[in-house]
């Protein structure tokens, strides 16, 4: 994919190159929101307000990162989903659909070589991780998520966020910190790779 190319004929009005521009995102844009809104339906809804916003001001993309700038687009609209809710409800362990049964898990976590038993002990490490991201302040929550889930460093963060380095950089520690502390009592799900009396400290 010549990603440059792509956004040049986006930029001129091409809505078919900021569609293959968008297809190449749209997990990570999608994994973001549901990750900061902790609800697949309203993190639905905040990358399509993202693709918009982003078709609308791609012109005003100056070059770096795309991904940044698309994943920044999608914070701005799940901070904006944030603000209009009067307090933010907290995803079950177990999270069930309108008709009272069971999700499924989220389509980026979706493995066809996991036997049964492999993808039930994924299923509860997804729910205890997202557990533990709802229990965070949403300033937390969105700083950790931008950098240990989607990759990006500390200034693309701090762009996303609009708020300086260093500001980031203690959100995300104590962030890092209160996941680790939540999720002792979920330890015998991780990865032996992520366990907490590892060294690892992501």
């Amino acid at each position: 994919m010549d990603e440059t190319a792509l956004i040049h004929s986006a930029q001129q009005g091409d809505l078919n190159a900021f569609n293959t521009l968008i297809l190449h995102y749209q997990d990570a844009v999608f994994n973001t929101a549901a990750r900061i809104l902790g609800d697949d339906d309203m993190a639905e809804d905040a990358s399509q307000e993202a693709f918009i916003a982003a078709f609308q001001s791609i012109r005003s993309f100056r070059g770096g990162s795309f991904k940044a700038w698309i994943l920044r687009t999608v914070t701005n609209a799940c901070l904006d989903e944030l603000r209009r809710r009067k307090r933010r409800p907290t995803t079950p362990l177990e999270p069930e659909t309108s008709d009272g049964e069971e999700m499924d898990s989220p389509k980026w976590l979706a493995d066809k070589s996991m036997t049964p038993a492999q993808k039930a002990e994924a299923d509860e490490l997804e729910h205890a991780i997202q557990h533990c991201l709802d229990a965070l302040p949403t300033e937390f929550r969105t700083a950790v998520v931008l950098a240990d889930i989607q990759g990006m460093d500390y200034t693309e963060v701090a762009a996303a966020s609009k708020v300086p380095i260093g500001t980031i950089k203690s959100r995300i520690a104590r962030a890092r910190l209160r996941l680790r502390e939540c999720l002792r009592s979920f330890e015998e799900l991780l990865p032996a790779s992520f366990r907490l009396d590892s060294e690892n400290t992501r």
